[in-house]
C-alpha cells in the first residue's frame, strides 16, 4: 500500500513537498454525468430553459473552478493551467448529459484534482441552472479517466 503524502510522521496533514520533482507536461482528463428527466433534458438540449445557455455557463463555470482548485481543496498546490477545455456529450437513451474536463500544466506537480473540479463544477452548474425544471436530477460518475506526465507516467482507467 503506498504512503499517504499528506500526512507527516506525526500524522499531520501536510502540503506536500514537490521542489525537488522535475517539471513536466502533465494532462489529466475526468469526466462525469448528470441525467434528468426527458423534459428537462430536451429543454438543455433545444437551448430552451429560461435561465439562458445552460452548457455554456456550465463550461465557464467548470474552468472558472479549475483555476480556484487550491483555493477549494486545502493541500492542492496553486498550478499555472495552461489549458482547460470542458465538453459535453449527450447520452440520449439515459437523459444524460456527460462532461468532459481536460487540464495541461508544464509543472511539478499534476492537474487530476483540477480536472475533477472542474468537471465536478461544471455538472453542478448544469443541475443549479435547471433545477427549476427537475430537482430529482442525478450527478454520478466523476472519476479521473486519465492522467500523463510525472514520475508516475500514464493512468488510464480500465472500462468498468
Amino acid at each position: 500500500m503506498p504512503d499517504f503524502t499528506h500526512f507527516d510522521e506525526k500524522g499531520n496533514a501536510v502540503m506536500v513537498d514537490v521542489s525537488e520533482k522535475e517539471a513536466t507536461e502533465r494532462q489529466a482528463v475526468a469526466t462525469g454525468w448528470i441525467t434528468m428527466r426527458p423534459e428537462c433534458y430536451s429543454a438543455v438540449r433545444l437551448g430552451s430553459v429560461q435561465k439562458g445557455d445552460v452548457l455554456g455557463v456550465a463550461r465557464v463555470a467548470g474552468i472558472m473552478a479549475v483555476k480556484q482548485t487550491s483555493s477549494l481543496i486545502p493541500l492542492c498546490h496553486p498550478l499555472p493551467i495552461e489549458k482547460v477545455s470542458i465538453d459535453f456529450d449527450f447520452d440520449d437513451m439515459h437523459n444524460s448529459i456527460i462532461a468532459v474536463c481536460t487540464v495541461k500544466t508544464t509543472g511539478n506537480t499534476g492537474v487530476e484534482m483540477e480536472a475533477l473540479t472542474g468537471a465536478s463544477i461544471s455538472l453542478l452548474t448544469i443541475y443549479d441552472m435547471c433545477k427549476a425544471i427537475d430537482k430529482s436530477m442525478e450527478i454520478g460518475g466523476v472519476c479521473l479517466v486519465e492522467k500523463t506526465g510525472g514520475k508516475s507516467g500514464v493512468y488510464q482507467r480500465e472500462k468498468v
